[in-house]
C-alpha cells in the first residue's frame, strides 16, 4: 500500500510537471501560463548573459536548457559507449533537457528507467564499472536522496575499496536544482551540500548556458564520478551564445566575473545572478567596489582563488539558497577565517536560505535576495 501511494504521489509530481513544462515549448495552456507569469512575478533576479565565447568556433542562441541538450548530443556523437537513463528521459524529459535524442541515436542509448532513483544511479554505476559513459537523470534533485546510498557508499568509493583496480569514473549524474518559483519544499531544494562531505564524488553547478555545456561535458570527461546540479529557473530565462561543438572549461575552478577592492562576494548557480545585481547596488547606493566570483564547482573546490581575493579586499560575503547551517557557505568561511584571519576588517557574512523547509507562497522571503545581500555589504563596510 506505502508503495503504491508513493508511485501514485511521485506520478502526480511527475505528470503535472510534464503537462506544465513538457508538453510545448511553444505553445502554453492557461494554467500553465499563469504559472510562468506567477514565476517572472516572483522573479528575484535579472539574467545577464556572459560575453559571446570567441575560442570554441561557432556559436548559437541557447538557453540553458538546450546548452544540456547541446552537450549531450555532443557526447552521443563522438562516444559510442555513452548511454542516457532516467525517468522519461526518452521523451525529452521534464525539462526538455533530452528531446530528440533517443530518435537520433536509438532506444538503446537513450532510455527511460523505472521510478526507482536507488535503481537508476544503481544502474549507472554498472554501466560505467562494465566501460561506458554512463550520464543518468534524476527528475529533480529533491529526489536524489532515495540515491544517496549508491552515491555515497558505492560510487564515491568504488575506486578507493579496490585499490583503483575497478572504478566507476565515467559516471555523470544530472539534477535539476534550486528554486523554480513555485516549486514549494519538493522541487525547491538546494542539496549539494551533502554530497560536499563526501571524499571522491564531484559537484558542479552552473551559472548560465555556456558555463552549463562547458562544465557537463567536463564532468563527462572526468575519471571521477560527477553530480552536475543545473539550476532549473535559468533552464529558460537563461539564454546566451553557446558554441555548437565540444569545449570544456575546467572543474574546481573558480571564475572571478567582476573584480573589485572593497568586498569580495561568492555564490554559484542562481545566486550569482542575484549577486551581479549586488555589485551594481553597492557601487551605486554605497560607492563600494566588489569582487564577484563564482565558485562552479562545489567539491573539490577552489579555495586559492576566494582567499586571494580576500586578502585584497579584506571582507566576504558568501550566499547559497540551501539553508544556512551546514550550508557549504561555512566550509568556505571555515577555511578563509582559517588562512586570511589577519586580513579580515569584517566578520565573515553569509546570506543564505532558513533553517526551514523550503516554502511556497513564502518563497520570496525564504530566498537570498539582492537586498538581503546588499544589506550584509553595507554592515560589512559600516563595521
Amino acid at each position: 500500500m506505502a508503495t503504491a501511494a508513493r508511485f501514485l504521489l511521485r506520478g502526480s509530481r511527475t505528470n503535472n510537471a510534464q503537462s506544465c513544462l513538457g508538453t510545448s515549448l511553444l505553445k502554453l495552456s492557461p494554467s500553465c501560463s499563469s504559472q510562468v507569469k506567477t514565476q517572472r512575478r516572483h522573479a528575484h533576479f535579472t539574467y545577464h548573459p556572459d560575453p559571446v565565447p570567441t575560442n570554441y568556433g561557432p556559436t548559437t542562441k541557447m538557453n540553458l536548457f538546450q546548452s544540456v541538450t547541446s552537450a549531450l548530443d555532443n557526447t552521443l556523437a563522438s562516444d559510442p559507449t555513452a548511454v542516457i537513463f532516467g525517468e522519461d528521459v526518452a521523451f525529452g524529459g521534464v525539462f526538455r533537457c533530452t528531446v530528440g535524442l533517443r530518435d537520433k541515436y536509438g532506444k538503446d542509448r537513450v532510455f527511460n528507467t523505472p521510478l526507482c532513483e536507488q535503481g537508476i544511479v544503481g544502474f549507472g554505476i554498472g554501466a560505467a564499472v562494465a566501460g561506458a559513459t554512463s550520464i543518468a537523470e534524476i527528475q529533480f534533485a529533491d529526489y536524489i536522496y532515495p540515491a544517496f546510498d549508491q552515491i555515497v557508499n558505492e560510487a564515491a568509493k568504488y575506486r578507493y575499496r579496490s585499490g583503483n583496480l575497478f572504478d566507476c569514473g565515467k559516471l555523470t549524474i544530472r539534477a535539476p536544482w534550486g528554486c523554480v518559483g513555485h516549486g514549494s519544499l519538493y522541487h525547491s531544494q538546494s542539496p549539494e551540500a551533502f554530497f560536499a562531505h563526501c571524499p571522491g564524488i564531484k559537484v558542479v553547478i552552473p551559472r548560465g548556458p555556456v558555463q552549463c555545456k562547458g562544465l557537463l561535458l567536463s564532468c563527462i570527461a572526468d575519471d571521477n564520478p560527477c553530480i552536475f546540479f543545473e539550476p532549473k529557473i535559468l533552464y529558460r530565462a537563461a539564454v546566451e551564445q553557446v558554441p555548437v561543438e565540444s569545449y570544456t572549461i575546467p572543474l574546481s575552478q573558480a571564475e572571478v566575473i567582476e573584480e573589485g577592492s572593497d568586498v569580495t562576494l561568492v555564490a554559484w548557480g542562481t545566486q550569482v545572478q542575484v549577486m551581479r545585481e549586488v555589485v551594481t547596488m553597492a557601487n551605486e547606493k554605497l560607492g563600494v567596489s566588489c569582487e564577484l566570483i563564482d565558485l562552479q564547482t562545489i567539491l573539490p573546490w577552489d579555495s586559492e582563488t576566494i582567499c586571494k581575493s580576500v586578502v585584497k579586499t579584506g571582507r566576504l560575503l558568501i550566499s547559497h539558497e540551501a539553508p544556512v547551517t551546514g550550508g557549504f557557505a561555512a566550509e568556505i568561511s571555515s577555511t578563509v577565517q582559517e588562512e586570511c584571519f589577519l586580513n579580515l576588517e569584517a566578520p565573515i557574512a553569509r546570506v543564505c536560505g532558513y533553517d526551514t523547509p523550503f516554502p511556497h507562497i513564502f518563497e520570496p522571503f525564504y530566498i537570498p535576495d539582492k537586498w538581503k545581500c546588499f544589506e550584509a555589504v553595507k554592515k560589512m563596510i559600516n563595521y
